[in-house]
């Protein structure tokens, strides 16, 4: 009986000496194979082999987006050749709306920051019109599709920077905001009623069109299909004074509505959201209106101050760069410019300047 148990047993234990022989040999021969194939294969590199999800690198920063609204060329290329060169690209892009079919290359730019940088798909601006609002949404569209844009900045073809890159840089990303030049509008004839059953008259705001949106703001106006089709219908300026030599007066031309859109639609629709909270309610692109400049009654008020080559002077820039505070007297408030918890002058840029002022205050080396 014991000889019979003892035989069962020894028979059970070959069994699984033979069952694990068997295993092992199966998984040794199989990593032996693994490691051969990976050896033999050279089809991806290990560098090439990165999962869609893997997040981005830990050293990639924030972007500022320069979008620029332009006629055709740029014409201060020179000075914002000067602006960005030496710097990162990962710490700027660059975007122009110009007329459509415009290109900007070796031939009709100096500035190799600017090759193939206008958008392809721009449409004809005119002053005072909707479509200054959509050559915006264009140039935002263009700008968003890089996830490291996180600032949205709007210049146009006659500004000049007043520091060099990085102080302007480290100036807008020192705050979660945007800079939205933003105040109530009272002036009778600018808000038409009909505008109300959309945007009430307590939303409507005027200010720069040159303001600075955070991803949040840019993605608001992009995507904006309720207050735009209002401003397209109803926000048109006046006719201007230098055609009416061509047109014939325009008939009850008093009852006419001088809603300038630009002016208009940024802050009225950041206010439509209740998203004022989120914005530095200032430009930072300085602008003088200075009436006294205009020797064309019929034309002051329509435009702003254009600098010329003998007004480029040290005390210009030296009295734009010290202006450290905005009296808004509609809203009856002052703001006092800072970055983070300091002081800090008010504006970044200055317009408008023609090519040969902004190349004489570069050579005078009076920017950055």
């Amino acid at each position: 009986m014991k000889r019979r148990s003892s035989i069962k047993l020894f028979s059970v234990l070959l069994l699984a000496f033979c069952f694990g022989s068997l295993v092992f040999m199966h998984v040794n021969h199989f990593e032996s194979s693994a490691v051969d194939f990976s050896f033999e294969s050279e089809v991806l590199p290990f560098e090439s082999a990165v999962l869609p999800f893997e997040s981005p690198p830990s050293n990639a920063r924030s972007k500022i987006a320069f979008l620029f609204i332009a006629r055709n060329r740029i014409p201060l290329e020179v000075v914002w050749d000067k602006f960005f060169r030496g710097e990162k690209e990962h710490r700027f892009s660059i975007y122009v709306h110009s007329r459509p079919g415009f290109l900007l290359n070796k031939a009709t730019t100096r500035s190799p920051f600017f090759y193939g940088r206008q958008v392809n798909d721009s449409v004809q601006v005119d002053w005072g019109e909707s479509s200054m609002i959509q050559a915006e949404q264009i140039l935002l569209r263009n700008a968003l599709a890089d996830p490291n844009n996180e600032r949205f900045l709007f210049l146009s073809d006659s500004c000049i920077p007043l520091y060099n890159f990085s102080y302007i840089y480290d100036y807008i990303m020192s705050t979660s905001t945007s800079f939205v030049d933003s105040f109530a509008d009272t002036k009778e004839g600018r808000y038409n009623p009909k505008m109300s059953h959309v945007v009430p008259v307590y939303n409507w705001r005027k200010g720069s069109q040159w303001a600075v949106l955070i991803r949040k703001h840019a993605e608001v106006m992009l995507n904006d299909d309720v207050v735009f089709p209002v401003f397209q219908q109803y926000c048109r300026r006046k006719s201007l004074p230098e055609f009416w030599r061509d047109h014939p007066l325009p008939a009850e031309g008093w009852k006419e509505h001088n809603c300038i859109p630009d002016e208009h639609y940024v802050q009225t629709l950041l206010a439509q959201w209740g998203l004022e909270d989120e914005i530095t309610r200032r430009t930072l692109t300085h602008t003088s209106w200075d009436l006294s400049a205009s020797k064309d009654r019929e034309r002051r008020g329509w435009h702003p101050v254009t600098y010329k080559l003998s007004e480029a002077t040290p005390k210009l820039i030296k009295s734009i760069k010290g202006i450290d505070n905005i009296n808004y007297e509609t809203e009856y408030r002052r703001e006092w410019c800072s970055k983070g918890d300091e002081p800090a002058p008010c504006f970044l840029f200055a317009r408008k300047f023609t090519r040969a002022a902004a190349i004489h205050l570069l050579n005078k080396s009076l920017l950055g």
